[in-house]
């Protein structure tokens, strides 16, 4: 497995459920841990939560200022987004190992989620929808589809009925309203269902927006199978 750190926190002992959450630019994997306690797991089944911390390295469209990145940003257009997508498919190998760890534990890949925020939740998208074995969901937080033509092109069959739960803020002034609405266009027209929310917020989370996700995930939980 390509090398990547991590926090690990189990909701209670012998998890049988994975989730594997990415951050942000310029975050790191501490960013999404205090959102565990609010997911109100306490009676659902045992789950380990995995936040990666994303490698470091120099960001072009800030600078080049080294940070926590998922892949180089070039552009920020506001409609747009030119990026270095083998920065992208690395990462995507990262998270395809921290997949294959979980299995390896004895957590089978249809019990296995991945969530990300922003650039981690471009992360998720591709590395879930291009997965050869099934997963048991995906969530994109203010997030968008930066490559595409990776998804169109290698959208795995095994993945193309995922569940999917995709937010976004209206205010959103980093990762704008806009390219929410093209990945989740993009989704709809691979015959995905994503469940669609937008919330008066800029590039951030909101207690609604936890709620939701919670309402959703343990609906996810309970239909899983063995």
């Amino acid at each position: 497995m390509p090398e990547i750190n991590f926090l690990e926190i189990e909701t209670a002992p012998r998890p049988s459920v994975a989730v594997i959450w990415m951050h942000g630019l310029g975050a790191d994997g501490t960013d999404f841990e205090p959102v565990v306690p609010e997911l109100g797991l306490a009676s659902a089944p045992a789950v380990r939560f995995v936040f990666p911390h994303a490698p470091y390295q120099p960001v072009t469209c800030n600078g080049g200022y080294v940070m926590r990145a998922w892949y180089d940003i070039v552009s920020l257009e506001p409609d747009s987004r030119e990026i270095d997508e083998t920065g992208l498919l690395a990462s995507r190998a990262l998270i395809r190992g921290l997949i294959a760890r979980e299995v390896g534990r004895g957590i089978p890949s249809h019990r296995i989620f991945l969530a990300g925020f922003s650039q981690g939740g471009a992360v998720a998208y591709l590395t879930a929808l291009t997965h050869p074995e099934p997963l048991a969901g995906v969530i994109g937080l203010s997030t968008y589809i930066p490559a595409p033509e990776l998804i169109t092109r290698e959208l795995a069959e095994a993945n193309r009925g995922i569940p999917i739960f995709a937010a976004h803020g209206s205010e959103d002034d980093v990762v704008a309203p806009g390219l929410g609405l093209q990945a989740l266009e993009l989704l709809r027209s691979l015959d995905l269902a994503p469940d669609w929310h937008v919330y008066p917020m800029p590039h951030a989370v909101c207690p609604q927006e936890i709620a939701d996700i919670a309402a959703w995930f343990k609906g996810r939980l309970d239909a899983l199978p063995a």
